[in-house]
């Protein structure tokens, strides 16, 4: 039972990550529009990376493959957009936690049996 909870725990949290990286790039320039509404400079290029780190980082926990990267990445995601855009919401706040909870037990854990990297052989 434990193998599947943890398969479905990486689904679930990755899916709101996925979910919010293929919205950014639809809606590209609304997302360069945020970023600038907020005073960052660079706003596309951060724009970019919030696109790349989003769906490249949910995609590692998703399928289990360098869960831990892909944890971090969106941690690293995860810090600054709750101190930029969240701060003052603490609904978003608490949820963005949370998720950062979620993801840590990711890296502490690992991906499970049920993953990409429970089906690679070690390398010597």
């Amino acid at each position: 039972m434990q193998s599947y909870l943890s398969l479905i725990g990486r689904i679930l949290i990755a899916a709101l990550f996925l979910r919010a990286g293929i919205n950014h790039a639809i809606n590209f320039v609304g997302t360069q529009q945020a970023i600038a509404s907020q005073g960052l400079p660079a706003a596309g290029l951060l724009a970019i990376l919030t696109v790349i780190v989003l769906i490249t980082g949910s995609l590692g926990v998703l399928i289990g493959y360098k869960a831990h990267i892909g944890a971090w990445l969106l941690i690293g995601f995860l810090i600054p957009t709750t101190i930029v855009f969240h701060l003052s919401d603490p609904t978003q706040f608490f949820k963005n936690l949370g998720l950062i909870g979620g993801l840590l037990m990711v890296v502490a854990y690992g991906p499970g049996p049920i993953s990409l990297a429970a089906t690679r052989t070690p390398e010597r």
